[in-house]
């Protein structure tokens, strides 16, 4: 864990909220919640790994399948490409739906379609407990086992807003079931299994808990427009820690906007070399940033994963999104902005532990002194970057 104590508990319009940090404190509270489902699960998840968590959480599943629930599970299709057959077995075995989101079928949805992804993180039992957060099912701790876990995010919710998150998963199930008809998954699943809720709108509830979601219809840039919002609000600090931030001009424009009225900008970031073009194109965004005066610190104490941010102390978003094209304008996401001083005031210090204990600043003047061989992989990777979000169509603003 990477700061304090466990999470208190928060009331906030007939909703339970409780902040989980990292898989050592997602993984037994989902465990926990798949043991209490009776009636039914929608789990989501863009990587399902068949590591020991990845089996701690099927056996799970299975034994809510076994004692009759209807158990749903959705995987991405390229995330999750290397799902194991012993995993399906068991699955099929106990009476677990499996679907894939946009399978592997060839070179081309290896290319430009194949961007297309479903990377949310959601869980929800019996429509009343629900997992929302950026904390995929895979152990929290990199290959080495060298480093600490994975510095990220997720918040337990149960309540009013849990039934909105049902109705976002079972809308997706239906659409990759008719997607799949006639496909072979090695699976029977039956239109008439899922229940009519699942034609249901992609609730807007309004209040101080909101689950907003990103899809390709009616909701292409949902969660952009209300994290600018919240940009565009804050009046005091916006503190944001992102895994993969490459932000297209109308975001860096908030941000700019929001450092001239006064309004301290932090941004913690990846400081290790993950997927290094991502890595590398986003320090090609330092020197404007660290011109307008937003601090930045890179965090370095294990992999950073985390899609959170918080606006004034008063109000946050946490889910799957990064901050880039990819998830802002292709991929299937979903998170929950939370009005609540208390809730913020948790994740504030928490990301205030981490930026202190696991966190490098970059000052100006060490970013101007970097090596000639990183301003080439800067600007080498600044152009691929470019190169692949005009490829793929993206607008101009990105």
């Amino acid at each position: 864990m990477i700061a304090g104590d466990a999470s208190a508990v928060h009331l906030v319009d007939g909703n339970r909220l409780d902040l989980l940090r990292n898989g050592e404190e997602y993984f037994p509270a989902l465990v926990a919640a798949l043991d209490s489902a009776r009636e039914e699960v929608f789990l989501e998840t863009y990587i399902f790994e068949s590591d020991q968590t990845g089996s701690l959480v099927a056996a799970a599943l299975c034994r809510a399948a076994a004692r009759g629930a209807r158990v749903h599970v959705l995987i991405d299709g390229f995330g999750s490409r290397g799902f194991p057959e012993r995993l399906r077995r068991a699955f099929r075995e106990s009476g677990v739906r499996l679907q894939v989101f946009r399978p592997e079928r060839g070179l081309w949805m290896r290319s430009r379609a194949r961007l297309r992804r479903m990377h949310r993180k959601l869980a929800v039992i019996d429509s009343t407990i629900a997992f929302v957060g950026g904390i995929n099912v895979i152990d929290d701790f990199d290959g080495s086992g060298q480093l600490p876990p994975r510095f990220d995010y997720a918040v337990r919710v149960a309540g009013v807003v849990a039934a909105d998150v049902r109705a976002v998963a079972s809308r997706l199930w239906f659409l990759v079931l008719l997607a799949n008809v006639g496909r072979p998954t090695g699976f029977e699943t039956r239109i008439e299994e899922i229940s009519l809720r699942a034609f249901a709108r992609v609730p807007r509830r309004a209040g101080r808990v909101r689950l907003l979601v990103r899809d390709s219809v009616g909701h292409r840039r949902d969660v952009e427009n209300e994290l600018l919002r919240c940009i565009a609000n804050a009046r005091e600090e916006v503190v944001i820690a992102c895994a993969y931030f490459l932000p297209g001009r109308r975001f860096r424009r908030a941000l700019f906007d929001a450092r001239a009225r006064g309004t301290r900008v932090v941004l913690l970031l990846q400081g290790r070399a993950e997927y290094a073009l991502l890595h590398y194109a986003t320090r090609a965004l330092y020197g404007a940033l660290l011109q307008a005066g937003i601090e930045i610190h890179e965090y370095h104490l294990s992999f950073l994963h985390a899609k959170v941010a918080v606006f004034d102390r008063a109000s946050v978003s946490i889910g799957s999104s990064n901050i880039d094209p990819f998830s802002l304008l292709l991929a299937r996401e979903a998170n929950l902005f939370v009005d609540d001083a208390a809730f913020a005031h948790e994740l504030h210090a928490s990301l205030m532990a981490a930026l202190h204990s696991g966190a490098r600043p970059m000052p100006m003047t060490q970013w101007r002194n970097i090596p000639w061989h990183q301003k080439v992989l800067i600007w080498v990777s600044s152009g691929l970057a470019r190169g692949l979000t005009s490829f793929v169509g993206l607008e101009p603003d990105h």
